[in-house]
C-alpha cells in the first residue's frame, strides 16, 4: 500500500497551561476551546469603502485609507460627521455570529486612525460625540453579545494618528509610544475594561512597546480585568497568546496558546466597495479549510468582515459565514473542545483534529483508492463512521498501523469528516526518535522542536525555540551516565531538564571547564563579504541560506568585499528595519571545534555552511549583544554566515572575534536506567524565561549518554 503522507515539522499541540501562570488555567483553557470567532474592522474608514476623491485607493489595506490617500488629519475627521451607520443592529450581527458557529467576537475598538467607536472621556473623536449617529456602537455589541451568549473581546491600536503627542504617520506602523501617549492609551484601556463587561481578550495591535511599557500595560490589563487574555502585540512576549501573522497558517509545533487572524481577502480587512470578491462556494471552501488547519495545529482561528459605512454586512460574507456554520452544524465536534493531531506528520488527504477518546479526519482531498493509513496506531477502536452520518467505514489492523477506508458512497468533493471512537483512548508513535548509542549527542540540529514568536514588536518578530525534545530507542537494558557540555554563552542559566518521567532543574555552571584540543593556528579567516539589505525583518532572508555563496549572486545582488577583520568592531548605518548579511570563508585543516563571538545590536542570526546556529532579537534592548557560537568546522572550506540586524537603533554595532577562550563545560548528571525496548522520552527548556515565547538560546548545549 502506498503511504499517503510525508514527514515534516509535526503539527503537534504541546499543553502550556504550566507555561502560562499568568493567567488562569481555567480561564485559558476556555479561551482555547472556542477554536472559532468574528473579527470585526469597522469606523468611519468604512465610510470611504477604500475610495478617496472618486479613485479607488489600491495601495495598502483600507481601514488605513487615511494614510494611503495621503488624507490630511482634519479633512479625514470631517468623514466622521457623515458616518450615520442607520443600518446597524447589533444583536442581527451577534446572531450572524452564532449561527455560523462563532464562540466570541473580537470588535475594533480604536484603530490607527483614532477614531473610537465608543463614547470615550479622552476624546471628542468618537462615535457619539462626532458623528450624527450619537450611539455607542460597542456598548450596543458587548450587551448584544452578553444577551445571546458569546464572549466579547476588543481590538485597540497601540498607534493613534489623531493624538497630538503620538508619533506620526509612518509607513512601518511599528511606532515608539512616547510617554505621554502611552498614558492616554492607559486612559482609554481603563475605560474598555471598565464600563463594557467583561472582556474576554484584548488584541493590541502594532506600535512598539519597552519592555517596561508593555509589562506595565499587562498589568493594567490585569488590575481591571484578571481573566481577560492579553494578545501578543502588546509586544516584547508579554502576551497570554501568540498572534501569527495576518492570514498565516503555521507547518510548525506551536508550544504556546495562538490564535490566526485571517481576512476575507488579503488585500483588505476593512469594507471595500470595488472588491473583487469572486465565487461564494470557493471562498466558503477556502476558509472553511482554514479553520479546520488551524484547529488541526492547535491554534484559534479568528475571521474578519468588514461592514459598510451604513452597517450593514455584505451579503457575500454573510452568506459563506452562514455556509460555514451549516458545516459546523453537522462536523463541530470536531472542531470545538479539540486537540491538535497528535501525530508528527503531514497527510496529504487533509487533517486531523483530536479528543482523548476520538480521532477526526477532516478529507480534504480524497486518496484515489480511499485509503488512510494512521501509522502506529494503537487503540480498541470501537466505531468509524462519517460523522453526522449513519454511513460506517470499514477498518484494518495492519503492521503499519489502522488503515481506514472511506466508503464510494461519501462524496469527495465535500468536506466529510470521519469519526473514529477509541475505547480507553489511544497511543501513537512518540516524536523524534533516536536510536541509543554510545556516540549519540542531542543538540538543537537533531532536536524536534516547540516554537512561539518573539520579539520587540510586529516587524521584529522571529520564529522562537521555547523548546526541544527527543525519544530515545535503547536497544538493551543498561545503565549510562548522562553529561551536559555546554559554553560560555549558555552559562549560568538554568534548565529544566526531563529524563525519562522525571524532570529537575540544571544549573550550568562554571564548575568544569575543558579547553578544546582544536588548532587555531591552522586556519584560514578569509576576506569578509557582505550586503544589505533594507526593510528586512529578523526571519526574513532573501533566499536559502544553503545557497550563499561568496563568488555568486545572493537575493539578487552580488557579495563585496570589505577591509573589515576579525577582532575588530565597527559602527555601521542603523534605522528602521535595516540589515546587513556578511559571508566569511572559513578553511580548516582537519574536522574540529571551534568558538566565536558575535556582536550585534537589535538581533542577529548566525549559520555554518547554511545551518543556522542562533537566531535571536534583542528583547531587553540592551546597547550590543555578544553570542557565543561553537562552530563544528569541517576540513577544507567553511562558511560563516551573519545576519546583524537593526530594528530602530542609529548604528549597529558588529564583530566577529576568533581570538577568544577555545572553552567548554561539562556536567555530569546522576547514573539513569534505561529498558530495553522501552521509549525513553528527553526534552529541555529554560528555567524562568524573559516570557513563555522568548527563545532559550541554547545554541552550543548539547546532552551525550557515554558508556560506562
Amino acid at each position: 500500500m502506498k503511504k499517503t503522507f510525508t514527514i515534516i515539522l509535526s503539527f503537534l499541540f504541546i499543553s502550556t497551561l504550566s507555561m502560562s501562570a499568568q493567567i488562569d488555567a481555567n480561564e485559558l483553557a476556555k479561551w482555547e476551546a472556542r477554536k472559532y470567532s468574528m473579527f470585526i474592522h469597522w469606523g468611519i474608514y468604512a465610510e470611504l469603502g477604500g475610495v478617496w476623491k472618486g479613485k479607488n485607493i489600491s495601495t495598502g489595506l483600507s481601514e488605513q485609507i487615511q494614510a494611503h490617500a495621503g488624507i490630511y488629519s482634519d479633512t479625514y475627521a470631517d468623514v466622521a460627521k457623515r458616518f450615520n451607520p442607520e443600518k446597524w443592529n447589533a444583536d442581527s450581527v451577534v446572531i450572524l455570529a452564532k449561527k455560523a458557529g462563532m464562540k466570541s467576537i473580537v470588535f475594533t475598538s480604536k484603530h490607527h486612525d483614532g477614531f473610537c467607536m465608543y463614547k470615550t472621556n479622552t476624546t471628542d473623536f468618537n462615535v457619539v460625540d462626532a458623528t450624527p449617529y450619537k450611539r455607542d456602537v460597542l456598548k450596543e455589541l458587548s450587551e448584544a453579545c452578553a444577551r445571546h451568549g458569546l464572549k466579547f473581546g476588543l481590538y485597540y491600536s497601540l498607534i493613534d494618528w489623531h493624538f497630538p503627542a503620538a508619533m506620526p504617520i509612518s509607513s512601518h506602523n511599528s511606532d515608539l509610544i512616547p510617554a505621554e501617549h502611552f498614558e492616554y492609551n492607559k486612559k482609554q484601556i481603563q475605560e474598555l475594561l471598565t464600563n463594557y463587561g467583561d472582556i474576554s481578550e484584548l488584541w493590541f495591535d502594532m506600535g512598539s512597546h519597552s519592555l517596561e511599557q508593555s509589562k506595565e500595560m499587562k498589568a493594567w490589563v490585569r488590575k481591571f480585568q484578571p481573566n481577560c487574555m492579553v494578545g501578543g502585540r502588546i509586544g516584547n512576549g508579554q502576551g497570554d497568546f501568540m498572534v501569527m501573522g495576518d492570514n498565516q497558517e503555521p507547518d510548525y509545533i506551536i508550544g504556546v496558546p495562538w490564535q490566526s487572524p485571517a481576512s476575507f481577502f488579503h488585500e483588505t480587512w476593512s469594507y471595500r466597495s470595488w472588491q473583487e470578491r469572486g465565487s461564494e462556494k470557493d471562498k466558503m471552501r477556502e476558509k472553511l479549510i482554514s479553520l479546520i488547519r488551524v484547529t488541526s495545529r492547535g491554534g484559534n482561528f479568528l475571521l474578519n468582515i468588514g461592514p459598510r459605512g451604513d452597517g450593514s454586512i455584505v451579503e457575500f460574507e454573510k452568506d459563506v459565514l452562514l455556509d460555514i456554520g451549516k458545516w459546523l452544524d453537522k462536523n463541530g465536534e470536531a472542531i470545538y473542545n479539540t486537540d491538535a493531531d497528535p501525530f508528527h506528520l503531514a497527510f496529504t488527504w487533509g487533517s486531523i483534529t483530536s479528543k482523548s477518546d476520538k480521532l477526526y479526519l477532516h478529507i480534504l482531498d480524497m486518496p484515489a483508492d480511499r485509503k488512510i493509513l494512521l501509522p502506529g496506531l494503537v487503540g480498541s477502536i470501537s466505531g468509524v463512521k462519517v460523522l453526522g452520518e449513519k454511513t460506517v467505514c470499514k477498518y484494518e489492523k495492519t503492521k503499519e498501523g489502522v488503515v481506514v477506508t472511506i466508503p464510494n458512497s461519501v462524496d469527495a468533493d465535500l468536506i466529510n469528516v470521519i469519526d473514529i471512537s477509541i475505547k480507553k483512548g489511544y497511543t501513537v508513535p512518540p516524536l523524534n526518535i533516536k536510536l541509543l548509542t554510545s556516540d549519540l549527542v542531542l543538540n538543537q540540529y537533531n532536536a524536534f522542536k516547540y516554537f512561539s514568536n518573539s520579539g520587540v514588536d510586529y516587524n521584529s518578530i522571529y520564529q522562537s525555540t521555547i523548546k526541544e525534545e527527543w525519544t530515545l530507542s535503547p536497544a538493551k537494558t543498561e545503565k549510562r551516565v548522562p553529561r551536559l557540555v555546554y559554553s560560555d554563552q549558555e552559562l549560568g542559566k538554568t534548565i529544566h531538564l526531563q529524563l525519562n518521567k522525571q524532570t529537575t532543574d540544571v544549573w550550568l555552571d562554571a564548575s568544569s571547564p575543558q579547553i578544546l584540543d582544536n588548532d587555531i593556528a591552522g586556519i584560514t579567516w578569509g576576506d569578509i563579504y557582505m550586503q544589505d539589505a533594507r526593510w528586512s525583518s529578523l526571519m526574513g532572508m532573501p533566499d536559502d541560506i544553503k545557497k550563499a555563496d561568496i563568488a555568486k549572486d545572493w537575493g539578487g545582488k552580488s557579495w563585496r568585499k570589505t577591509t573589515y577583520k576579525n577582532n575588530e568592531h565597527y559602527s555601521l548605518p542603523g534605522g528602521l528595519l535595516n540589515a546587513y548579511y556578511t559571508l566569511q570563508e572559513i578553511t580548516s585543516p582537519v574536522d574540529q571545534q571551534v568558538v566565536v563571538s558575535v556582536t550585534s545590536g537589535d538581533g542577529v542570526v548566525v549559520a555554518l555552511n547554511g545551518t543556522i546556529a542562533v537566531n535571536h532579537g534583542n528583547l531587553e534592548k540592551v546597547e550590543t549583544l555578544k553570542d557565543i557560537v561553537v562552530l563544528d568546522l569541517k576540513k577544507g572550506k567553511n562558511l560563516l554566515f551573519v545576519k546583524f540586524y537593526s530594528n530602530f537603533q542609529k548604528e549597529i554595532t558588529f564583530g566577529i572575534d576568533n581570538n577568544v577562550p577555545q572553552r567548554i563545560y561539562t556536567k555530569t548528571l546522576p547514573e539513569i536506567q534505561f529498558k530495553a525496548n522501552e521509549y525513553f522520552p528527553v526534552n529541555w527548556s529554560v528555567k524562568a524565561p524573559i516570557s513563555i515565547h522568548e527563545t532559550m538560546n541554547l545554541p552550543n548545549l548539547n546532552l551525550s549518554f557515554p558508556l560506562k
